[in-house]
């Protein structure tokens, strides 16, 4: 058995520390999300946020955008030129796919610094990413409302995950402890 710990100790370690970051920031986000109620429809600060931004880009490119509390779920509708398009609901905010990110980061943790600014340069990035997401996805559903499904359930979840995964190889390779040191 302690020969099969140390054989498999870079892997579990991994796996602890994962798992480890994984639930506690999870445990956290949804101690933040129980402080909304969702029985008034109360929404959260983040989704809030994502929505606002959404909006501000979707003016920035010439759109009569806004967004309004939804009446009967907690959500933001998206309106352009007075006609809701999207609704943008707590899983838009793309918390879930932050924490999965910096959970995998530190797992495979490099120095505190060099660690701490990969994950806030890749926390904006995909922050900005998903709120283009969302912009481009009021667009698109507006403009072509018959491919909807594609839009939202494959091309944009391919974009945003894609990007995330892409941010993984380049950790692994580039600046975690694993990269491969040039000759």
């Amino acid at each position: 058995m302690p020969t099969l710990f140390r054989q498999y100790r870079p892997f579990l370690l991994f796996l602890l520390k994962f798992l480890g970051v994984y639930i506690v920031l999870t445990l956290l986000y949804q101690l933040f999300l129980g402080s909304y109620d969702e029985h008034t429809h109360e929404i959260d600060a983040m989704t809030r946020m994502v929505s606002d931004q959404v909006v501000g880009l979707l003016r920035l490119f010439g759109y009569d955008a806004s967004m309004l509390p939804h009446e009967s779920e907690a959500s933001y509708r998206v309106l352009v030129e007075g006609t809701t398009v999207v609704r943008v609901i707590e899983g838009c905010n793309a918390i879930s796919l932050m924490i999965l990110f910096v959970a995998f980061i530190v797992a495979f943790g490099s120095t505190f610094k060099k660690t701490g600014l990969f994950i806030l340069g890749g926390l904006v990035l995909i922050h900005l990413l998903n709120v283009a997401r969302i912009a481009l996805l009021t667009i698109g559903i507006r403009t072509y409302p018959q491919y909807q499904a594609l839009m939202h359930d494959i091309l944009f979840p391919l974009v945003i995950y894609g990007t995330i995964f892409l941010l993984w190889v380049v950790w692994i390779r580039k600046f975690s402890p694993h990269a491969r040191k040039k000759a």
